[in-house]
């Protein structure tokens, strides 16, 4: 009876877990399909896998210390209360964890010869921290909230990935020609503007009071970052 129960369990969690996967996979699958001139070896995709997840965990830690800290300066009632902790501590904590992972383990690669793959980095980091964001959400709220965030975190943490990657790629091309002022300013846009549409994205999303507006800001990012990709394949060349 005992077997029985724990194996139903497992079952249920399995499943949990297949839904929290599946769509991130799926994307990955697409962006990688779309690196058409250089494909990246496989060893080094997992590798930016792993750095997402890392950087979920170093988000997280640095989320809760900057959280305290909030709590004791504003009322959460304050809208700056809300401002601050959407854009300047979630947004920030999540998107620069990421930065931090994606340099670190490609800036130097002697794979990053091409500028589309900047944007193939920054996804699969991006996706990487979707990834275990997703498989904890699921596993302490259920099925329900996979289909939700299939349809919403997942997609929207793919296109900050996109709009990161695509500032990466071009300061590695700046780099290269030796434009060292226009790469750093580049590689500030990779994180800033990330930040902003994240936090733009939990802004709508808790504060919003409307559904409607965040599935219209999700469906326009989307849409933005699909054709940003399809172009940006098409339109690759070596750096």
């Amino acid at each position: 009876m005992f077997y029985y129960l724990l194996s139903g369990l497992m079952t249920y969690n399995i499943i949990l877990v297949a839904a929290a996967v599946v769509p991130a996979v799926i994307l990955m699958i697409k962006v990688y399909r779309s690196d058409r001139l250089d494909p990246e070896p496989p060893a080094m995709l997992r590798e930016l896998v792993k750095a997402g997840v890392l950087s979920a965990l170093i988000a997280l830690v640095e989320e809760r210390a900057l959280c305290a800290l909030l709590d004791l300066a504003l009322p959460k009632s304050s809208m700056w209360y809300n401002v601050i902790l959407y854009f300047g501590i979630v947004a920030f904590a999540e998107e620069s964890s990421k930065y931090l992972m994606l340099k670190r383990h490609s800036w130097l690669s002697p794979e990053f010869n091409c500028q589309f793959d900047g944007l193939v980095y920054a996804v699969f980091v991006s996706l990487g921290f979707a990834l275990w964001e997703n498989i904890s959400y699921v596993l302490h709220f259920g099925f329900q909230t996979a289909i939700v965030r299939s349809l919403t975190a997942i997609p929207g943490h793919a296109c900050f990935g996109v709009f990161m990657g695509a500032f990466y790629g071009l300061a590695r091309r700046s780099e290269n020609r030796g434009e060292t002022g226009k790469s750093k300013l580049l590689r500030t846009l990779s994180v800033l503007v990330p930040i902003l549409l994240h936090g733009a994205y939990d802004y709508i999303a808790s504060v919003g009071g409307n559904a409607l507006y965040f599935f219209a800001f999700i469906a326009a990012l989307f849409l933005i970052s699909y054709r940003y990709v399809a172009k940006a394949s098409k339109q690759d060349r070596y750096i």
